[in-house]
């Protein structure tokens, strides 16, 4: 491989297609196309440093790849490590417990950077991360007060507290309410037409073209009144309703005088078995406590205390 730069000139973005004569427009392409370049010029040097002379496009692709996916790991496991222990930034030993997990050798890291046949590349250009543009905006950021760490993570914002009731007075014009109505009805008419007209027997003004102007095709009736004569679905409910409503009365009337018959009957019962003098024995008081109607219960008299 004699010239790393060369090889790397074609690269591209996992999911986004670059040609070699146009160039993307976009800032968060610009951004991760400039990342991507710098990887595949590391990979050139690599295997420079390796023996080859040559490399295909596919294989310092495939290359490319896999370093960046192990970057990627490397970086995400660092940042799990240093959340596990409540904290915002990784530092060098989040990096070393994570080369460790992956099963890399630290001890060799000092030996391999000081490496006689290593390449030396020159810095990349520095290119800003993109920024995610604001969908909304309200109100003024809110700064960390004195008694909270800067390192704390920064205040949402402004917009996921702060209230902003939207709302529209209801429109009582009679003539706005008027219209309203009249372009809804107008529409729902329309919205059947066109469904009919889409899913039953149409017919059209003109015979050349069938599609320009579709009516609903008439379906001619040997007897033109008898829809006139006949009840509709709705009076017909009504009618259900009226009847039903009709014999439940009626049920319930016939049970009404079922029940006062009885109960008529169960009192007479109950006053033969008295004696005369309305006082129930004493082998028949706890008997008492078996009449569950309280009409039916011997009166009881109320004590009077006599004053000394």
């Amino acid at each position: 491989m004699a010239d790393p730069a060369v090889v790397g000139s074609g690269s591209f973005v996992p999911g986004m297609r670059v040609s070699g004569s146009k160039a993307p427009s976009n800032p968060a392409e610009n951004y991760y196309l400039a990342r991507r370049r710098t990887l595949q010029v590391v990979v050139s040097s690599l295997l420079t440093e390796a023996g080859f002379e040559s490399a295909e496009k596919a294989a310092v692709e495939s290359l490319t790849e896999m370093i960046q996916s192990y970057i990627s790991e490397v970086g995400r496991c660092a940042k799990s490590y240093c959340e596990h222990t409540a904290r915002t930034q990784p530092t060098l030993s989040d990096v070393v417990v994570t080369l460790v997990e992956m099963g890399f050798n630290v001890d060799t890291l000092p030996s391999y950077a000081k490496r006689s046949q290593r390449m030396v590349i020159t810095a990349p250009p520095v290119t800003n991360p993109p920024i995610a543009p604001k969908a909304l905006t309200a109100g003024q950021k809110r700064l960390h007060p004195s008694h909270i760490p800067s390192h704390l993570p920064e205040f949402p914002d402004p917009h996921t507290y702060i209230k902003t009731p939207t709302f529209r007075e209801p429109i009582s014009d009679y003539q706005v309410v008027r219209e309203k109505a009249a372009s809804q009805r107008r529409d729902v008419e329309r919205a059947l037409t066109r469904f009919m007209a889409k899913t039953g027997e149409t017919q059209s003004l003109f015979k050349d073209d069938i599609t320009t102007f579709p009516l609903i095709a008439s379906q001619p009736c040997t007897i033109p009144y008898l829809n006139a004569l006949l009840p509709s679905e709705l009076e017909l409910q009504q009618l259900e309703e009226t009847d039903s409503s009709e014999q439940d009365d009626q049920t319930d009337t016939e049970n009404t005088s079922v029940n006062i018959s009885n109960d008529e009957s169960g009192a007479d019962k109950e006053n033969s078995g008295l004696p005369q003098g309305g006082a129930l024995p004493a082998g028949k008081a706890s008997e008492e406590n078996l009449i569950d109607n309280p009409y039916l219960r011997p009166v009881k008299k109320p004590k009077v205390r006599r004053k000394k």
